[in-house]
């Protein structure tokens, strides 16, 4: 057993320094770390690994469905890092992805997939990594001793929007035309959400009058 710097040992781990260091701060550490008088940080590490923690190599994967969105995706990538961070994972790998949720040939989703050295993938919301078949891809990797981890359970309404105009503008455009399929596809999704609006409104009169 020796005694390492923090940073020596996070290069040789393969993180960034700061993700090692908020680790010691939160008390996360894998492996015993002491702080010198002078401010050190000293790290335990067993060269030989026989008592070396088992540590998983995670990647995070941020998705948007548009280029006006691009912002969220460093949001995205900062809130995985710190619950990463707190939860002891070892982020080798940041994926950030322009796409829809839709679209099955995501060619950065698709390489994390495959890529059986990553034990785990680390998604903010369920729909950044595909808005269908989820269980499928949970179920693969888990048969592959790896898993996917959700940070917030809640769906993305904003996103699910995206999506439905989408779906609908490839179905506008085999009957109407590419061209004005958007436009169409637009006017239907405004027409279910004044549809929804005067339902509720409808309901909130009955209930006041009863």
């Amino acid at each position: 057993m020796v005694k390492m710097r923090l940073s020596d040992w996070a290069e040789k781990q393969g993180i960034n320094y700061m993700t090692a260091w908020r680790w010691f701060k939160h008390g996360k550490m894998p492996v015993k770390a002491i702080q010198t008088p002078s401010g050190m940080i000293l790290v335990e590490d067993d060269i030989e690994g026989e008592k070396r923690t088992q540590l998983k190599s995670t990647s995070i994967y941020a998705r948007v469905s548009s280029h006006d969105q691009k912002k969220d995706l460093e949001g995205q990538v900062a809130r995985m890092s710190i619950y990463a961070a707190n939860n002891g994972l070892i982020v080798t790998k940041i994926l950030t992805e322009i796409g829809s949720g839709l679209n099955g040939n995501r060619k950065k989703l698709l390489s994390i997939l495959a890529d059986k050295s990553i034990d785990v993938i680390l998604v903010e919301h369920k729909d950044r990594l595909t808005r269908f078949g989820f269980e499928y891809i949970e179920t693969l990797l888990r048969s592959q001793s790896r898993e996917v981890i959700v940070v917030d359970k809640d769906e993305l309404s904003d996103d699910l929007v995206r999506d439905m105009i989408e779906v609908l503008t490839s179905f506008c455009a085999r009957l109407y035309g590419k061209r004005s399929a958007r436009n169409k596809a637009l006017k239907a999704i405004e027409a279910m959400k004044e549809s929804k609006n005067e339902s509720f409104s409808y309901q909130k009169e009955t209930a006041l009058c009863n």
